[in-house]
């Protein structure tokens, strides 16, 4: 399994930011994908999720309406398009996987991650 998150950087309070990660190494189309995001010193926190066909989708409630989760099944990518940044918003985003179709917000059932690209928001 290979994650490769692209599109963090320093963005301005109220901005916009696309996140992608790119997936190889496994049947991209059959799993969960998941957008995580980690504070330092603090515990990774679930931001969205998205079944393997793209049906089933879910969001961590501070991101819920400013955020959206997307997924290409064709192109093996798993997109973020985040809306509204706030500063809190500060953290290094990760992409992740697991083997089920089916979403859930618990860190500990995703089983492979990305290196993270880290998005800051800062006036």
């Amino acid at each position: 399994v290979h994650l490769v998150e692209s599109g963090g950087g320093l963005v301005q309070p109220g901005d916009s930011l696309r996140l992608s990660c790119a997936a190889s190494g496994f049947a991209f189309s059959s799993y969960a994908m998941a957008w995580f995001r980690q504070k330092p010193g603090r515990d990774r926190e679930f931001v969205a999720a998205i079944s393997y066909r793209g049906r089933g989708i879910t969001y961590g409630g501070s991101v819920r309406g400013r955020f959206i989760i997307s997924r290409d099944n064709d192109k093996n990518t798993v997109d973020l398009q985040m809306s509204a940044l706030e500063p809190e918003d500060t953290a290094v985003y990760y992409c992740a996987m697991r083997y089920a179709a089916g979403v859930t917000t618990e860190v500990y059932h995703w089983s492979d991650w990305g290196q993270g690209t880290q998005v800051t928001v800062s006036s």
